[in-house]
């Protein structure tokens, strides 16, 4: 619950004054909003917020008081599932598609992931995070304060750590928390052609191992497809990233319906993201395990899928819907969470407020963080967006103009 009532001998460093709140507490109905409201900040936690009519006292001559001048303020946003770091770009593959080429065609040139994966192996660190980096700058100028990346473009032991490191590179280079994902089952290996067991070993017995050891990633995930690891691969992989103590993500249910996700709530799993044919019983089984539906609709829109996600079954079941960029070279490149939002209104008709949910505390679920981001409530991190805007709705309406004005990370202003 907000608290307004705070003691007043916490020590307050930072006062927003005559600013409107858009607090997305525990993904609350109308934003949770707070109309006229007040803000305190204290060693990078949120320490009091309210109506300002019920503001404490203060010590105005230790305090710094920010004039918000009615503007909007919500938790910090967060990009629950990307693929920031890789090398290349695949615009010739989106070129050939659109020349009639088939998707057999294109892998036949070299297309498809294998030329990503070529592309990464061949980049050093410092190419890929020079690469990686405006991509990054692209959604923190958008408000985001929080992002997932995956590796899973090395697909060999040496190349997934180099993609991990380079993303824990890319968490000093900006004022952005970084949540790291191993993703070493993304897809086969050109040389593992034909032996798919033998590569899932290989990312169980060797990768995930020094990983973990190292210290790179904080879960683990599987692409669960038919062009992907079926569902005792996939059971492998969540069993070794259990042994090793990590949590566990799964990519399912995106182009058929192979149970990824009911296997994925039986181990306890963060989330299960595309889930376009998901059924019934895995969305049962996601409540159960009290999983978060990531939602990606730039990948459905950027591949043109048909297949919507079965909205109105999460919706009946109350399964916490994120939204996501999913940002990669292939299926969605694209770097803006802001166009996200748009999209999940316009595409999977999701209401403004359930958007907004799905980008600060929803997606903070996704990512096992719903205890310190992803709200604006007492004791929660300072991330906070401020944006120019009337009302919340705003964020969804339109993109392109970009309405933030500033942006605070772990109390401080970054933008």
């Amino acid at each position: 619950m907000i608290n307004s009532k705070q003691p007043t001998s916490v020590h307050w460093q930072t006062l927003w004054l005559n600013i409107n709140l858009a607090t997305m507490v525990n993904g609350s109905e109308n934003y949770g909003e707070i109309i006229d409201a007040a803000l305190a900040i204290s060693e990078g936690k949120i320490v009091w917020l309210g109506k300002i009519d019920e503001l404490p006292l203060y010590n105005k001559d230790v305090v710094d008081v920010i004039d918000g001048q009615g503007k909007w303020l919500t938790p910090g946003l967060i990009d629950c599932h990307t693929h920031l770091v890789y090398g290349g770009n695949r615009a010739n593959e989106f070129e050939m598609r659109l020349q009639g080429k088939s998707y057999q065609e294109i892998a036949e040139a070299g297309g498809g992931i294998v030329s990503t994966v070529k592309a990464t192996r061949a980049a050093t660190e410092a190419e890929l995070l020079a690469s990686a980096l405006p991509r990054l700058k692209a959604l923190h100028h958008q408000g985001v304060t929080t992002v997932e990346i995956k590796s899973g473009y090395g697909l060999d032991l040496d190349n997934e750590v180099k993609m991990l490191n380079v993303a824990g590179q890319l968490a000093k280079a900006l004022p952005v928390t970084v949540k790291r994902t191993f993703l070493g089952a993304h897809a086969l290996p050109v040389e593992y052609n034909g032996d798919a067991d033998g590569y899932i070993t290989l990312v169980c017995d060797e990768m995930m191992p020094v990983i973990a050891q190292q210290g790179l990633a904080d879960t683990v995930d599987v692409f669960c497809e038919n062009i992907g690891f079926d569902i005792v691969q996939t059971e492998q992989v969540f069993k070794a990233a259990k042994k090793h103590g990590f949590a566990v993500k799964a990519h399912a249910e995106q182009l058929s319906d192979l149970g990824g996700t009911e296997l994925a709530a039986k181990y306890q799993a963060l989330s299960s993201d595309h889930v376009e044919f998901l059924t019934e019983q895995g969305v049962k089984a996601m409540k159960a395990a009290d999983m978060t539906a990531v939602l990606l609709p730039g990948a459905f829109y950027f591949l043109r899928e048909t297949q919507l996600p079965p909205i109105e079954l999460l919706r009946k079941h109350k399964v916490a819907l994120a939204i996501a960029t999913d940002a990669n070279p292939g299926s969605s490149p694209i770097c803006s969470l802001q166009l996200m939002l748009n999209m999940a209104c316009t595409l999977f008709r999701l209401t403004p407020c359930e958007t907004l949910a799905g980008v600060t505390c929803h997606a903070a679920k996704a990512l096992g963080l719903d205890k310190v981001k992803g709200q604006l409530d007492v004791g929660f991190d300072a991330d906070i967006a401020v944006w120019n805007i009337n009302q919340p709705a705003e964020l969804c309406y339109q993109f392109g103009v970009n309405p933030l004005s500033a942006l605070i990370q772990a109390g401080k202003q970054v933008i």
